[in-house]
This record gives C-alpha cells, structure tokens and sequence, in this order.
C-alpha cells in the first residue's frame, strides 16, 4: 500500500468514529467514551507517523509543499492538546461533546486541505516505488506510536 492510500484510509477510519459519535444519543456516555478512546488512539498514530516519516520525506521530495508541512504540524499540535484534554474529560461533562465538535471541525479541515490540496503533487512527484516504501516505513511505525497524544512530536512545538 503506497502512504497516500494509507494515510486517506486512516482518515475514512476517522471519518467513521466521528459519524457514529455525531448519531450516539446526548446520554449515551459510555458510547461516547469508548468511541473518543478510539478517536484517540487513531489520530495519535496517524499524526505520528505522518510527523516522524510523511512530512519530512514530502518536504525532501516536493519542496513545494514545505509551506503545507509546516500548517499541517500546527494543526497536529492543536489536535493532540485537545485529544490529551479529551482523554481526560468525563463524557458527562458539559464541555465534552463541544470540545469533541471542535476536534471533528479541525480534523475534518486538516483531511481535505491534505487530500486536495498537496496529496495530489506529492502523488505527481514522487514515483509510486518511493510511495510504496514510505506506506511499508509508515505501516510498521504505527506499532512504535505512543498512546500519549502528547508524546507526538508536535505536541512539543
């Protein structure tokens, strides 16, 4: 699997959670911590692995998309401090579904200006054999994330 397919399949993983947390009724607590568990768990990996190998072999690759890097690693950074707040938070807290919209919004914000915006010259550029090594580097390195959204690179930025 080359990284941009595995990166937009981690974002439709993502894209899922939130949907089913968006239907789970106003009172359905345990639901809804079990799946912000999961929100969790995923973009921590995700923003791990696009931080330790995507970005720096896109920005190598297609120096044109530094700018875009850089925006990306600020957006992580806003995302894992709320996903550490998130975990955290009670569920029945007034705050929690608010500051879980607000994470859905930033995300969902983050996925189409990656996907339309810079995926595609990357996918110009950089030839399927390198895409193909990067997803296999990023693949494994998914094992090696912390469960700490905060240990995420951008978290210390």
């Amino acid at each position: 699997m080359d990284a941009i397919v595995l990166l937009k399949d981690d974002h439709k993983t993502v894209e899922k959670l939130f949907k089913e947390f968006e239907k789970a009724g106003d009172r359905a607590y345990r639901k809804k911590r079990e799946l912000v568990d999961q929100m969790i768990k995923e973009l921590t990996t995700h923003a791990y692995i696009e931080e330790e190998i995507f970005y720096p072999a896109a920005r190598a690759g297609v120096p044109e998309t530094a700018d875009h890097v850089l925006e990306s690693v600020e957006e992580h950074h806003v995302v894992v401090w709320m996903l550490s707040e998130l975990r955290e938070l009670d569920p029945e807290d007034e705050r929690f579904d608010a500051k879980v919209t607000v994470l859905m919004e930033n995300v969902r914000h983050h996925v189409e200006e990656e996907e339309d915006e810079w995926f595609p010259q990357v996918r110009e550029t950089m030839g399927r054999k390198e895409l193909q090594e990067l997803g296999e580097r990023m693949a494994n390195a998914k094992t090696e994330a912390p469960a700490d959204p905060l240990m995420v690179g951008s978290a210390r930025k």
